[in-house]
């Protein structure tokens, strides 16, 4: 793997976690564990999201879309099991895993798009 890949994963690491820890927060959460645990899970699932998208993207002719969404709801169920697992404040961990997923890659699209 090349440089740019470990790159892209870091800028994409770095981002959702500061996206994702601002929705935390947006809502109205203050539960420390429970913002160990949003860090946690996403430095569990946004790498090898990242990795798997740029994977398909180098070495098939697959439409992006179609890569993302799998992707992406793999992302939300893991998150969200490991919310009603292990957090302490969330009432729909589901819910709220599709909200902070859904916050951060729009804000990541917008971004992109003006980068």
């Amino acid at each position: 793997m090349n440089l740019s890949l470990f790159i892209a994963l870091g800028i994409s690491l770095a981002s959702t976690l500061a996206l994702e820890v601002g929705f935390f927060l947006i809502v109205g959460k203050r539960n420390k564990r429970d913002l160990l645990l949003v860090i946690m899970v996403n430095v569990l699932t946004n790498p090898a999201v990242v990795l798997l998208y740029w994977l398909a993207y180098l070495y098939t002719d697959w439409n992006a879309t179609i890569v993302k969404i799998p992707l992406e709801l793999a992302a939300i169920l893991v998150e969200g099991i490991y919310y009603k697992k292990y957090g302490e404040s969330f009432k729909r961990p589901f819910i709220f895993s599709l909200a902070a997923n859904a916050f951060s890659f729009t804000i990541g699209a917008v971004a992109q798009y003006f980068l």
